[in-house]
């Protein structure tokens, strides 16, 4: 299967996302969008994919969001998808393109709907009563 995301090492859930990946023993086509932004055509084809608005990939943390202007709700898609292709930080993050479609994967757990042998819910994690380990999910007085 083909995967691939759209990946900023310096974000947690963007790592967290490629480990889940890697984790399934796919390598992804890793495009670090802040190096190399994708093209107006292909940030509307990726939104088209989503499903999403160009208002819905912005992200305004740590970002000329405020500076640019890009609360005014009068901006157009076009404004706003230029706006990103020129500030590639303002791209939410992480965006995983595989086969089954497309995704901005927050949180990290909507990857798996988007891999092959995943579920759309991942495994429970380790310490839940779901793994048969209930010491750590016991409430205190509880005899379990």
């Amino acid at each position: 299967m083909k995967v691939t995301i759209y990946h900023n090492p310096s974000c947690a859930t963007s790592r967290k996302v490629l480990g889940f990946i890697r984790d399934t023993g796919i390598e992804p086509k890793i495009i670090p969008y802040v190096k190399e932004p994708p093209t107006a055509a292909e940030l509307a084809d990726l939104l088209a994919r989503m499903k999403l608005a160009p208002r819905d990939l912005l992200r305004r943390r740590g970002t000329p969001y405020d500076e640019l202007g890009l609360g005014d709700e009068s901006l157009s898609d076009a404004a706003l998808i230029e706006a990103m292709v020129k500030h590639p930080i303002l791209i939410e993050r992480p965006i995983v393109v595989t086969d089954h479609g497309a995704a901005l994967c927050r949180p990290p757990e909507k990857v798996h709907a988007l891999l092959p042998g995943s579920s759309t819910v991942p495994p429970p994690a380790k310490g839940t009563a779901a793994t048969g380990d209930r010491a750590t999910t016991r409430k205190k007085g509880s005899s379990g």
